[in-house]
């Protein structure tokens, strides 16, 4: 793949450079931000090598798959000239006037107003904008918190396996140490990214974020005169950690919200110290009183609604975490449960860094698998066919986007029956308790992330969604007439 070729003609897809907003990428998705999705087309994207699909939300989501993503971005940053993983915010503070040098841009955004103003009344945009904000936070910690992950999970093989032998070894402890690192401090990476998605400076962010590190050594959890320091409106002692990464969320927002507004009215002769003074002094007093205390709800909050559904639902709730997985990929909005997974993953947070609700995800996969066999299996179409042929092996190994957005999506009827294939797969990881130590990959890849011992739990518990999706669409899921309709005969 040449490309350089595959980003200058996506760029012309995209509607030109003057309509390139930012760029950004996660595992298997470059993110383009556009200033005009009239100016999108989507069936030219589909066409040009390397794409697996597209997915339209508020960022135009190319599927290149892994490795290949970071290549791309790699060059389309350096065509468009904008910062990687850099904001929409970002993009406008630094070519204020990008959006009108183009008359062209201009005139055809103008004949395009109607399809933006129903892509406004969508009900489910103001929510979408924010799952776009916190996506675009967590998904540049991806390498990171994947890499941590498995350096954690290795730690800990590495020390049932040997007994404890290899502990105060120099090298040992070092690698052990990144693992640590990255969750110790990574609210601190957490309001960095916050607080530029939200137009502020990073740094203010990551100073905020720091509030919510763990850290004994903090001067607002010290003894004076023999007495901690009880804070006035919840009347306890501080806790760094109460709201996890939801706190340092929300801290990183908030100090670029208030840098924003003191800039407004601050005479610029002193903007310069007093705006980022003023910002974290107000930030640190809501964060400790209030926002710490919100983030601690929301967090608590979490982990009721993912005990309920995986501890008392059990199996059942197993089926519906994963059969209602999909719809959530499909529209690219399962990148929202990124901080959830972290928190998860969290050596330190309540079950011991094993996240157990990933593996009851990667199941929807499985789903797909079967779906897609049998619809190979039984369709006479033979551009279908060849479709399959080309997505199920990479499916396999864990990037289902090509088979969802070039087979059982536009077909609708297996993508619902993947779905609810994929629940019997969910439904045996939630009974055989299989939990993960990082994230990141799926499919076969999975077992490389799977916690010891429970590789053969999640094969069994994969083949299952394999053959729910497969008998579900072989009896339900095949409709030649549509089939030929969508591919043609």
């Amino acid at each position: 793949m040449d490309v350089d070729m595959v980003c200058q003609q996506l760029i012309d897809a995209l509607g030109g450079r003057a309509n390139v907003q930012s760029n950004m990428a996660c595992m298997t998705r470059l993110r383009v931000g556009v200033r005009d999705m009239g100016l999108v087309d989507v069936e030219r994207i589909k066409g040009i090598e390397g794409v697996m699909g597209v997915v339209e939300a508020e960022t135009v989501q190319v599927v290149f798959g892994p490795g290949a993503v970071a290549q791309v971005l790699d060059a389309f940053a350096t065509i468009t000239g904008l910062p990687k993983d850099g904001s929409p915010e970002d993009a406008q503070a630094a070519e204020p006037h990008a959006a009108t040098s183009s008359g062209e841009v201009g005139a055809i955004a103008a004949e395009r107003k109607q399809a933006r103003e129903a892509k406004r009344a969508d009900r489910l945009a103001p929510l979408r904008r924010i799952l776009k904000r916190v996506a675009n936070v967590f998904v540049p910690l991806l390498p990171g918190i994947v890499a941590a992950g498995l350096v954690n999970g290795i730690i800990n093989v590495a020390n049932t396996a040997t007994g404890g032998t290899l502990s105060g070894i120099w090298w040992y402890e070092a690698i052990h140490t990144l693992g640590w690192a990255l969750f110790a401090y990574l609210p601190i990476f957490v309001g960095y990214n916050a607080a530029r998605e939200w137009g502020g400076s990073p740094i203010l962010g990551g100073v905020a974020g720091a509030l919510c590190v763990a850290n004994s050594a903090m001067p607002l959890l010290a003894n004076y005169a023999n007495n901690q320091i009880v804070l006035p409106l919840t009347g306890s002692v501080y806790n760094p950690a109460q709201g996890g990464l939801i706190s340092a969320l929300l801290a990183g927002a908030l100090v670029a919200c208030l840098e924003r507004w003191i800039r407004s009215w601050m005479p610029r002769i002193v903007d310069t110290f007093l705006t980022p003074l003023l910002s974290l002094v107000i930030a640190s007093l809501a964060i400790v009183c209030a926002l710490q205390p919100i983030g601690s709800v929301a967090t608590n909050a979490v982990y009721t609604v993912m005990n309920f559904l995986y501890a008392e639902l059990g199996v059942v709730g197993g089926f519906l975490l994963s059969a209602g997985f999909l719809p959530l990929v499909s529209v690219g909005m399962h990148q929202a449960l990124t901080p959830i997974h972290v928190m998860l993953n969290d050596p330190s947070g309540p079950t011991g860094g094993i996240n157990y609700l990933l593996p009851v995800l990667m199941m929807s996969g499985g789903g797909q698998i079967g779906a897609g066999l049998a619809l190979y299996l039984k369709t006479r179409n033979q551009r279908l066919r060849g479709y399959i042929r080309d997505a199920i092996p990479v499916g396999i190994l864990g990037v289902g986007e090509p088979l969802m957005y070039a087979v059982t999506l536009p077909l609708g009827r297996p993508f619902v029956c993947a779905c609810l294939g994929a629940g019997f797969g969910g439904a045996l990881s939630t009974l055989f308790h299989v939990g993960t130590v990082s994230q990141g990959v799926s499919g076969l890849f999975g077992l490389l992330i799977v916690q010891p011992g429970q590789e053969l739990a999640y094969v069994v518990a994969m083949i299952a969604a394999y053959a729910g999706g497969f008998v579900i669409t072989w009896l339900f899921g095949v409709d030649e007439a549509r089939i030929d309709e969508v591919y043609g005969t």
